[in-house]
């Protein structure tokens, strides 16, 4: 593949393709020489070189949102009793300023408005802006459609409250969506920064993990520019490494990832009404050696978040036994996913002593650990993951965000290539 696609994309929304495979750039390549009738890779290449929209068009093809609604639903939670203290703080002199970037196709930013509303917020009290650079997308947001893929977990009340069911799928109502104003926009666009008044709140989760070490501090600045003095910054497990070594606090509340510009003598929590606590201090879970930890005779794995190598944690000719694994790792995902944190913690405790060792159950353990802010255990955890499933993408993308924040970017490198190209025998 000519790697002047990569570096256009790199140039024009900062993406390492090594964070998402080479595979997934030579896929979305071939679709659009497909699509545009282009003769081979180099016509496509001067096709592609001479048009600003086939140029957003690769980059659709190559960025594949992954979003629902309420995702990690203790987020929103804290956002409501931090909004609550912030217009207290200012009096109400003005409405509360907030931003979704990526918004994808717009679940992030309207569960920011349902959350609000929810909360007793009025319209008025608070406004909500949304940025992508996928067009696409945007227009998706803009419609407000959704099928059920964009409703998971336990807890759908919203649904009932702010959709209306139109065959097998349900419309937002209309007075959330116009609370959002959808923008085709690049956090590392140098002209990004408004003039207006900074954000109260920015929305920017699982985005920096698909940057080089550079890039991210680049978007990180960008993005602490955005916010406002006092104001507080939710982004993704996988990032939360990179926001403490950069003059972010943590605020310690599991699974909503949420940071606050860091000052001397502020105790995490303080202003919100409520004690809080890193969750791995609350519930330590006793991690086995990795010399204890016996490989069953796996199939190959399938490369799927969470729920991967249910094969290695029983021997292959056990159906049942895989099946009712998987669906205990499912109700560990539906809680962890619906915000009952320690139900999660305790079941996959259980888990952990009724089957043993497991690459999707380690994985679970590594990402509670990093939502509490215990990177040292997280790392542990996610070894485990890779030790049972070398080619476990997330453990992989996990364990390199946190590398990289410690300042290790060479094993960060090597893991993103593992990621991407899959490993051979030697590094298994």
């Amino acid at each position: 593949m000519d790697n002047r696609f990569e570096q256009l994309l790199k140039r024009k929304i900062g993406l390492d393709v090594e964070s998402v495979g080479q595979v997934v750039l030579e896929r979305a390549v071939r679709q659009r020489i497909k699509a545009t009738a282009s003769a081979d890779e180099h016509a496509y290449w001067q096709h592609l070189h001479l048009s600003a929209a086939e140029q957003h068009a690769l980059v659709e093809a190559v960025v594949v949102p992954e979003t629902w609604f309420f995702r990690y639903p203790e987020s929103f939670t804290v956002l409501a009793k931090l909004a609550q203290a912030r217009l207290k703080e200012l009096e109400h002199s003005r409405p509360l300023r907030i931003i979704s970037l990526p918004c994808s196709t717009g679940e992030e930013p309207y569960s920011i408005v349902m959350a609000l509303l929810d909360a007793g917020f009025a319209l008025q009290s608070f406004e909500v802006e949304a940025l992508d650079v996928s067009e696409r997308v945007l227009e998706i947001a803009s419609e407000g459609l959704y099928g059920r893929n964009s409703f998971r977990g336990d807890n759908l009340s919203f649904r009932d409250r702010h959709f209306s069911a139109e065959g097998d799928r349900y419309r937002l109502d209309q007075a959330v969506r116009e609370k959002v104003i959808l923008k085709c926009a690049n956090l590392l666009d140098a002209n990004l920064h408004s003039p207006r008044q900074p954000f109260d709140f920015v929305f920017c989760r699982n985005l920096l993990i698909y940057f080089d070490r550079p890039t991210q501090l680049q978007a990180l600045q960008a993005l602490k520019r955005l916010l406002a003095q006092g104001g507080a910054m939710f982004t993704g497990p996988a990032e939360t490494g990179l926001f403490s070594q950069n003059g972010l606090q943590a605020l310690g509340v599991p699974l909503s990832f949420v940071f606050k510009t860091a000052a001397a003598g502020t105790k995490p929590g303080s202003g919100l009404g409520f004690e809080m606590q890193p969750l791995a201090a609350r519930i330590r879970t006793p991690m086995a050696p990795l010399a204890k930890i016996k490989p069953a005779h796996a199939q190959p794995a399938v490369i799927r978040p969470r729920l991967s190598s249910l094969s290695a944690l029983v021997e292959k000719n056990a159906p049942a036994a895989i099946n009712e694994v998987g669906a205990q790792l499912g109700e560990i995902e539906s809680l962890a996913n619906s915000g009952r944190t320690l139900e999660a913690l305790q079941a996959c405790e259980a888990l952990l002593k009724t089957q043993g060792p497991s690459a999707g159950l380690f994985y679970w353990f590594g990402l509670l650990s990093d939502a509490a802010g215990d990177s040292d255990a997280a790392q542990t955890y996610y070894r485990k993951v890779l030790y049972l499933e070398p080619e476990h993408i997330e453990a992989l993308s996990h364990l390199a965000m946190l590398l990289e924040a410690r300042g290790d970017k060479a094993g960060a490198l090597r893991l993103r290539q593992r990621a991407s190209r899959g490993v051979n025998n030697s590094d298994r």
